[in-house]
């Protein structure tokens, strides 16, 4: 762990400046507002090490896969979320000495992020030139209430001199991207100008020819004169005036940010202008006024309150937060990438974590049609799903999803994901039963879901072979989850979410062929399904599917060969050489037994009803000692399954862990971006872990567990129109419903 971070139970603070620590709080205090996101990057000049992130939903460029060599299938590119103009940039100057906190001397810094109200502040001291202090203050956000919108807040206040201050705030849309392949250029400039305090930049994304504009407009508290510049994809407004000892220079930078997803490319400019000046005429104040009464509308349906124990209250507020902040539900064209706005890795693509881990968040903490518009999201890719998997030589339209899209196309670039996890398609079917559960929405099945499901269960269908040795079907060179093992035979989850997909279609074609006989007639036609003979297909392999299993207990191995392995625990690895993916050879991690995140037991956790207690207890008990949660995925689901066994502890543990992965930086990668999607998996471990909540019979159960550090806790969720609002404490529990 990594730990630098104050505690308290509504704000993420810093205090002190460490520039080691400066790109991990670049990320941890990462602000937006489900449209565009920005890091905590400084609004002055910074010289040190730095990842300037400007980010903007749904724009992407397919940056062409680098690989050694090329196999047949492979995707050609890897989509990456796109580092966009920098539009906090506003450089000082103060009697022609520029502020730069990797140079200047700080006297001291603070930095704030607060959640309940979605603000991010810094207070620095720093003395600049020849002796002379100044204070400076900068206040910023992305307006949840005007999503095109941002503001920032810049005073300059001098402490033992009076002098002259400069201002030079600008838009730099000459960016490029960290993680770029052959460092290539995204963008292309398109128009940039500048006059007086307003100016704006427009650029194309090469390929896709996404456009984004970017506008801003100023004000400052003392009279001056303001001088205008530009260069290419760059804009900038200069003012400079004197201020006397004590007094402040007080700038406040409006913005308006527009792409080509929410208005015509020709057009993109003058929407981002009139966006800034809509914002710079409503005034910083009442902006933020709307923007915290947004805030507090969605505190109100989300927080979760744990009384006794700070650390714990702080994180999961900071995991709902930075959920609420990456996806509104507001456009189905934009879903939740595992880095949201706070880095660059892993593409800011949508992967399985979407269906696993973020739906039952929003399913739960918001109205219906969010969690809905994210299983649309998946069935307007159906086509690109059918298409990825005949690229693979699959036919008769099975559907593949892809491990990572922007679009619906596979776009990720290591084979042993894109080609061998296949276990995502499971995830996606396992969420349209998990919706229709919770919200009792079966036209979604009869509207969108059966083509999905129809598509998926071909998909296995055809992955599955007969081995005459086992006299059963099997599934060959596959990953799970668990990524430490590659290529492996006869994954456990694998082969038993492919069969549960088989029954779910078999349960979902019979009841729009009884609910729905017209839609069933046209989904029959548009797919050429074969009912009869496909559906004997099925039944056999659900009937048939070999599982491998620990001979005489219950334990249900991950895959073929496990045993073979030196069985160690993770309590068996030194410390020095964790996380391991950062010290072992990827050779080394796969000879070993140390599992990435969990695999089997994401089974457990998904079908619970299918398995006893017995079975669970005997399955945690083998796995969790060997597990080293190097995935962020990892610890939700171990907490979930420890607080069902009763394992208060070992919940406690991994909610702590999964909690505070980002904040107190577990597996040393906060410096790249947080952990979004995981996120989700927190308020899971809560709720469904220590909040015991199931849906059985159309109703919600609850059968709570407190922790022992804990004095009490409470929390809502939405079910069917109805809210549900459980109090835990020492005394008990009790559960009211309504408003």
């Amino acid at each position: 762990m990594i730990r630098y971070l104050h505690t308290d139970p509504w704000r993420i603070i810093q205090k002190g400046f460490n520039p080691k620590h400066q790109r991990s709080s670049e990320s941890i205090f990462s602000i937006g507002n489900g449209r565009f996101g920005q890091r905590a990057n400084h609004e002055e000049s910074y010289s040190g090490e730095t990842l300037q992130g400007s980010y903007v939903a749904g724009v992407y460029y397919p940056d062409k896969t680098r690989v050694g060599w090329w196999k047949n299938g492979y995707p050609e590119y890897f989509a990456k979320v796109l580092n966009s103009t920098n539009w906090i940039g506003i450089r000082v100057w103060v009697d022609g000495a520029e502020l730069d906190l990797a140079s200047c001397q700080l006297i001291d810094f603070y930095r704030e992020l607060d959640m309940r109200r979605g603000l991010l502040t810094r207070r620095f001291s720093a003395i600049i030139g020849d002796g002379k202090q100044v204070d400076v203050e900068a206040m910023r956000f992305c307006s949840m209430s005007r999503d095109a919108q941002a503001a920032i807040r810049y005073s300059v206040t001098p402490v033992n001199f009076s002098g002259v201050v400069r201002f030079e705030s600008c838009l730099d849309g000459d960016v490029r991207n960290h993680d770029a392949n052959y460092d290539e250029r995204f963008w292309a400039p398109v128009d940039q100008w500048a006059e007086a305090s307003s100016g704006g930049v427009v650029t194309r994304t090469r390929k896709t020819e996404f456009e984004l504009a970017v506008a801003m407009t100023h004000t400052l508290n003392r009279e001056s004169v303001w001088e205008a510049f530009t260069s290419q994809a760059r804009a900038a407004c200069a003012t400079e005036v004197r201020v006397p000892n004590g007094h402040s220079a007080v700038l406040h930078k409006y913005v308006g940010i527009v792409s080509s997803l929410h208005a015509p490319a020709a057009q993109a400019g003058e929407e981002a202008i009139r966006e800034s000046l809509a914002a710079r005429d409503t005034g910083f104040e009442a902006m933020r006024e709307e923007h915290e009464a947004r805030w507090a509308s969605i505190w109100s349906t989300v927080d979760i309150r744990i009384d006794g124990d700070p650390e714990a209250q702080q994180a999961i507020r900071f995991n709902i937060f930075q959920l609420n902040q990456t996806y509104t539900g507001e456009d189905a064209r934009l879903n939740i990438g595992p880095k949201g706005f706070t880095g660059e890795k892993y593409g800011g693509s949508t992967y399985w974590d979407t269906e696993a881990y973020c739906l039952p968040f929003y399913m739960s903490t918001k109205p219906q049609q969010v969690a809905r518009q994210l299983l649309i999201y998946r069935y307007q890719h159906l086509q690109q799903a059918i298409e990825n998997a005949r690229k693979l030589g699959f036919t008769g339209g099975a559907a593949l999803y892809p491990m990572v899209t922007m679009n619906g196309e596979e776009c990720h670039n290591e084979w042993e994901i894109t080609f061998e996890e296949i276990h995502r398609n499971g995830a996606i079917a396992y969420a349209i039963w998990n919706y229709i559960r919770y919200t009792g929405d079966h036209r979604y099945l009869c509207e969108f879901g059966l083509d999905v499901l129809i598509g998926i269960a071909r998909f296995w269908s055809q992955r599955v072979n007969y081995s005459e040795p086992r006299k059963g079907y099997v599934i060959l060179g596959v990953t799970g989850p668990n990524e430490y093992e590659n290529n492996v035979n006869n994954n456990w989850y694998t082969n038993y979410i492919a069969t549960w997909c088989l029954k779910w279609c078999i349960e979902a074609l019979d009841y729009v062929k009884t609910h729905d006989p017209k839609a069933f007639a046209e989904k029959a036609l548009r797919y050429e399904l074969n009912e009869e003979e496909e559906r004997t297909r099925w039944m056999d392999i659900i009937s048939r599917m070999y599982f491998p299993v620990l001979e005489g207990t219950d334990v249900f191995l991950q895959q073929d060969g496990f045993m073979d392995k030196e069985q160690l625990t993770a309590a068996d690895l030194d410390p020095l050489e964790r996380p391991i993916n950062q010290h072992w050879s990827w050779d080394r991690i796969l000879r070993s037994v140390f599992i990435k995140q969990a695999d089997v037991l994401q089974g457990l956790y998904f079908f619970e009803d299918d398995f006893s207690a017995a079975q669970l207890k005997a399955n945690f008990d083998f796995y969790e000692p060997r597990t080293v949660h190097e995935s962020s995925l990892s610890p939700c689901v171990h907490a979930i399954l420890a607080a069902r066994l009763g394992y208060e502890e070992k919940a406690y543990e991994m909610y702590m862990r999964t909690s505070r992965l980002d904040l107190d930086d577990y597996n040393h990668e906060a410096h790249e971006g947080l952990h979004i999607t995981s996120m989700a998996g927190t308020w899971m471990a809560v709720v469904q872990g220590f909040g015991g909540m199931r849906v059985q019979d159309n109703q919600l159960l609850f059968s709570p567990m407190l922790p022992a550090r804990w004095e009490a806790y409470q929390f809502r969720v939405l079910f069917r129109g109805q809210v549900y609002t459980v109090f835990v404490d020492r005394t008990g529990h009790r559960v009211e419903v309504g408003s």
